[in-house]
């Protein structure tokens, strides 16, 4: 295997079941993933949406965490500017203090849910995400010093750094910060049209050492629906077709079955949208799969590729995995 694999789980809700059901689905993914030999399972911050129950990846990451024992567990991420900087660090020193090692915080700027909701979380302006990082920094390392108003705050844990920090993007705005801060960095290419390679150079051009990347880190994440034949894996990848055309209609329902989406009459209009989401998932056997994802990594020199498989059946989101690890011969 070229790269490590590693998994992005945004609790996926499907129709029939209960977020409650898919909060625990993600602990039984954990578990199979470490057993199989991937890197890290990473939770998305996502609010006001029926379909997917991860709204506060930091209480799923510290629920998976106590039922796994080696996977890297981490947000994937936290959108910060639904956020206090102080309430981020002060998450993340406790996650890392209970479980050393193992965890990873992942940011982004996007709000991760519609106008309204957004406008109930009462968030910072995403303009000001760049000073938003830097006090979140600056509250976890101490460095505030004489004269500033936030001189006597102490993150606690204190005795304890933040986790590895990434940033997250899906047009590049984000990759030359990153690298010049001394950051990992994931792009999204699960659900963007912008093509990754130009990020990732930008990345690395900007790229700064620090304690804790010495060298840059940069994470691909694809979208990907494996099973034993192509005929039924797209199939399976039909509900998330059916899924995206809805999402953009404001329809934020849960996952619906793939005779749904099979039996669904597709208008023109809602037929190109579902391909645009189609053209950006890798759908196939394990081995049309893998030729996908290595073409990524060979186009970007990714050093890991994270994947996301949103299907209606939590059996066949499994297999998916299983599939996939077996191609890359890890688990």
């Amino acid at each position: 295997m070229a790269v490590p694999l590693s998994v992005l789980d945004l609790a996926p809700v499907a129709s029939g079941s209960t977020a409650s059901e898919a909060l625990r689905n993600t602990v039984d993914l954990a578990q199979l993933a470490e057993r199989l030999g991937f890197a890290r399972c990473w939770y998305a911050e996502h609010h006001g949406m029926p379909s997917i129950a991860s709204s506060v990846p930091e209480i799923v990451v510290a629920h998976v965490a106590a039922a796994t024992s080696r996977i890297r567990l981490g947000s994937g991420g936290i959108m910060l500017p639904n956020h206090a900087p102080l309430r981020i660090a002060e998450a993340f020193h406790t996650l890392n203090a209970l479980h050393p090692g193992r965890i990873d915080l992942g940011i982004g700027r996007a709000p991760g849910t519609d106008p309204v909701t957004s406008s109930a979380l009462r968030p910072f302006d995403a303009e000001q995400f760049p000073q938003q990082l830097e006090e979140m920094f600056a509250l976890s390392r101490g460095e505030y010093g004489e004269g500033h108003p936030f001189r006597g705050v102490r993150v606690v844990p204190g005795d304890v750094p933040l986790p590895p920090v990434w940033l997250l993007g899906s047009s590049g705005a984000s990759a030359r910060l990153a690298g010049s801060l001394g950051l990992g960095y994931s792009f999204a290419r699960h659900f963007s049209p912008s093509p990754p390679a130009p990020a990732f150079q930008a990345y690395r051009e900007s790229f700064q050492p620090s304690d804790a990347f010495p060298a840059p880190h940069a994470i691909v994440a694809v979208s990907a629906v494996c099973a034993e034949s192509r005929d039924e894996a797209e199939f399976l990848a039909s509900s998330m077709q059916l899924g995206w055309v809805r999402l953009q209609r404001r329809e934020f329902g849960p996952i619906p079955t793939p005779e749904e989406a099979t039996a669904h009459p597709y208008t023109p209009r809602e037929r190109a949208v579902a391909e645009s989401y189609r053209a950006l998932t890798f759908v196939g056997t394990p081995a049309e799969v893998r030729e996908r994802i290595d073409a990524v990594v060979e186009e970007t020199g990714a050093d890991e590729v994270m994947v996301i498989t949103t299907v209606h059946s939590h059996a066949a989101r499994r297999r998916s995995y299983e599939l996939l690890a077996r191609e890359y011969g890890i688990g």
